[in-house]
This record gives structure tokens, C-alpha cells and sequence, in this order.
């Protein structure tokens, strides 16, 4: 299937095109003749958010594991052959979703073609480098866990998110991850990496046939449909409160407040959400560094961060500063995001909209990260026009802003005062 009629040439690049494979599988292809690289980019609705009771931490150990190897492919001999190219690849699992690309010169492109599906669709999950991968991932929790800043944002988001998923690490727990299986492991990728859970987006120089054709025999051509229901959204609203934690090895004290946002499909109203954030606490002119840095010098540094979800987006924001200023710095902080609610002058509005239109553009300057974007989008099913988040940001004004920031009240937060032991 080919509806490339609906997209349309803009910011230097041509439409995309989107196809289908015969068993439903999305493909997006960018091809760029001109391209001195390469992109293969493969996506997967099987990140944390997709895991059972028992299976903490399953979507980011089987991501270890396809390393592992393949029938064929014996472990290290991927990277092996893809770095011979002049290729790099790399994978990363979140809450949402698992990626894997590949970036090389556009010769090298059918091998890549050739090993990354047979890799990722195909693992072996052999027992004896499944034990030794284990003892890979327990060593990255235990890390995380011995880095106090890492467990204070954990501590967060477990509270401000309860049993939700967003509320787990996505290293998974100790427990879930001693008891996990190869079989549990297979079962968990049969559930979720089927032909309508999975997207394959490529961009630089190819032929777009004959890509087509290649995904078409190999593994991705062979996956199945989903043979277990869709995934069922459960929402995420956090849960407003105050809450304090002493953490040994901690340098500086922290404030850390949460707040839910529109899903990630609400993509007009993220926008919004987007300026205000970028109002508040992007650059030295924004509300909160100017006033607590760069004036009052009560913070080494504050961020406020938006951060899009399929079942719920979150707003992080935090605030690191010595244990004597803290009070004062949730004093300032309160004071300034209830004077956002009243709305942002023209001059902020302008000066954030403008920032985040050469974020966007800067973004698409590089093959891999605008390959990155077609992937996550032919997933998600919300493939646009790369100017779509740059009308949707022209389209705000001040009044239609003021609502939105309502959505930042400090009473609305789950607010973490953490402090060193």
C-alpha cells in the first residue's frame, strides 16, 4: 500500500513515503539520493509499559539479549560486520516503545537490512548467555541504584505514579529479573513484536523497491499479527502531594515536582504545554532561571521538562541547590508558577516559539534522528509533514496559552523535597 499521496514536500526533504508489507506491517522510506548515508530504523510497542506482573524489566533484558545473536550470527558478529561497513547501531528501550537502528554508507545498507531483523525477530536466547546477561542488567540496576540523583527521580515518579508503569524503573526489579526465564522471555516477544505492533522506517540513499522487497522475504515479512487483544490504555493521573527523602552521598539538594499532561496523541495541546515550558525554564531569560540563578543565585541549575507518553504525559521539574536554600527555592518556585497562571506577555510567547522552531529544524539536520522521527511516527500510527509541530506552535496565542498553564499548578504536583543525609 502506498499512501504517500498524503504527505507532502517540506523543509528540504521530500514526502515520505508509506507502505505496507503483506502482513501489515507499516514501512516508511525517505529516499535521498543525494545522501552520503544510510538509516535503518526499527520500532517495537514493547517497551515497560507492556510488561505483566512478574516481568519487570523483561522489554529492556530482551533487548540485552538480541545482541546475543541469532541462528548465524553468533554474538559480536552484527556489530562485527556492520563496523567492517563503516556502520554503528545502537537500541534503546523506554517506557513506550523498543528502537534499534543502524547508520552506514548506503552500500551497506542490504546487510543491514539482512542481519538487524534476523537479529531482533529471531534472538536465541541460548540458557548459559541468558545467565551471564542477567548479571549484565542486575549490574546496570544496581548502578542506577547506587547514584543518589537516580533514586531520588525514581522515588518521584513512583510516587506521583503509584502502580502505573510510568511508576517502575524500566531496568525492571531484582526480584522480576532473578526469576525471569528464556521461555517467559520468548513468550513476552511473541506477544508483542508482531507485524501491527512493529514499524520499520529508512531514509539516505537506496532504491525504495528493492528495500521493500528485502523487508518483505526476511523475518519482517514473516511476522504474525497480534493473536492477544490491544493494548488497553489505563490513564495516568498523578497523584498530588508533598513528600521528603534523605538521601547518604547526595552533593546538593534537589526539589523535584510532577505533573500529568495530555497523552501523547493530544499533539496540539502538548505544543501548548511545550511553550510554557520553554517560557518558564529554557534559557537565561526564561521566568525560573532568570529569577532563582541568574538574580536571587539560589540554584545551580533548573529545568522543567516536558516529557510525551502514550497512556499520560509527564512534566518534570527540578530544581538542584544547596540544603540551606531549599525551602527558599520552593518558596520562589510556587510564587512563579502561580504568576504563570495569569498568563505570558507576547515577548516570552514570541521568544519561545522561536526557540522551539530551530530545535525542530536543527533536528532535522542529520539523516539518523529525522529516520528516528518517521520510525516513531509510522509506530504510532501519527505520520505528518515535518512542518506539522511548527504550524502547531504558530498556531498559539497568548489568550489560548493562559488555560494551559493552570495545568502547572504547585497544587496539582507531586512535589519531592530531597535533601543529603
Amino acid at each position: 500500500m502506498d499512501s504517500s499521496a498524503e504527505l507532502r514536500p517540506c523543509l528540504g526533504y521530500p514526502a515520505p513515503q508509506q507502505r505496507q508489507l503483506e502482513n501489515g506491517c507499516p514501512v516508511t522510506l525517505l529516499p535521498l539520493a543525494d545522501a552520503s548515508v544510510a538509516c535503518l530504523q526499527f520500532w517495537c510497542q514493547a517497551g515497560s509499559l507492556r510488561e505483566q506482573t512478574g516481568q519487570a524489566g523483561v522489554a529492556h533484558f530482551l533487548e540485552h539479549m538480541v545482541f546475543k545473536g541469532s541462528e548465524g550470527l553468533p554474538a559480536g558478529a552484527f556489530d562485527h560486520r556492520v563496523e567492517a561497513v563503516g556502520g554503528q547501531s545502537n537500541a534503546a528501550t523506554g517506557f513506550d516503545d523498543v528502537h534499534y537502528h543502524v547508520l552506514l554508507p548506503p552500500e551497506g545498507l542490504p546487510l543491514a537490512l539482512e542481519l538487524l531483523p534476523r537479529l531482533v525477530l529471531k534472538p536465541q536466547l541460548q540458557s548459559q548467555d541468558f545467565q551471564l546477561e542477567r548479571q549484565v542488567v542486575l549490574e546496570e540496576l544496581a548502578q542506577s541504584e547506587d547514584q543518589p540523583e537516580e533514586v531520588a527521580f525514581q522515588h518521584l515518579l513512583a510516587l506521583g505514579c503509584g502502580s502505573h508503569a510510568y511508576g517502575r524503573p524500566i531496568l525492571g526489579t531484582r526480584e522480576d529479573l532473578q526469576r525471569m526465564t528464556p521461555a517467559a522471555m520468548a513468550a513476552f516477544q511473541r506477544t508483542n513484536y508482531c507485524a501491527d505492533r512493529c514499524a520499520v522506517a529508512v531514509g539516505g540513499s537506496f532504491e525504495p523497491e528493492a528495500v521493500l522487497q528485502q523487508l518483505e522475504l526476511g523475518p519482517v515479512g514473516e511476522l504474525p499479527s497480534a493473536m492477544v487483544s490491544p493494548f488497553q490504555p489505563r490513564g495516568l493521573a498523578v497523584q498530588p502531594g508533598r513528600h521528603q527523602l534523605r538521601l547518604p552521598r547526595l552533593e546538593s539538594a534537589r526539589l523535584l515536582m510532577l505533573w500529568s499532561a495530555p497523552p501523547a496523541a493530544s499533539q496540539q495541546q502538548l505544543s501548548g504545554l511545550d511553550l510554557l515550558t520553554t517560557v518558564l525554564a529554557e534559557g537565561r531569560s526564561s521566568r525560573l532561571v532568570r529569577r532563582l540563578r541568574e538574580e536571587l543565585q539560589l540554584v545551580e541549575s533548573i529545568d522543567l521538562e516536558l516529557h510525551p507518553l502514550e497512556d499520560g504525559s509527564l512534566v518534570v521539574l527540578e530544581a538542584v541547590c544547596e540544603a540551606s536554600q531549599l525551602d527558599a527555592v520552593i518558596h520562589e518556585v510556587e510564587e512563579l508558577l502561580v504568576q504563570a497562571a495569569a498568563g505570558v506577555s507576547p515577548a516570552e510567547l514570541e521568544r519561545s516559539r522561536r526557540l522551539l522552531d530551530h530545535g525542530h529544524r536543527f533536528s532535522l539536520e542529520a539523516i539518523g534522528p529525522v529516520t528516528q522521527l518517521l520510525g516513531q511516527s509510522t509506530l504510532t500510527g501519527r505520520m505528518q509533514g515535518f512542518d506539522a509541530p511548527l504550524q502547531r506552535l504558530a498556531s498559539w496565542n497568548c489568550d489560548a496559552l493562559q488555560p494551559l498553564a493552570k495545568a502547572l499548578d504547585p497544587s496539582l504536583a507531586c512535589v519531592l523535597e530531597v535533601r543529603p543525609l
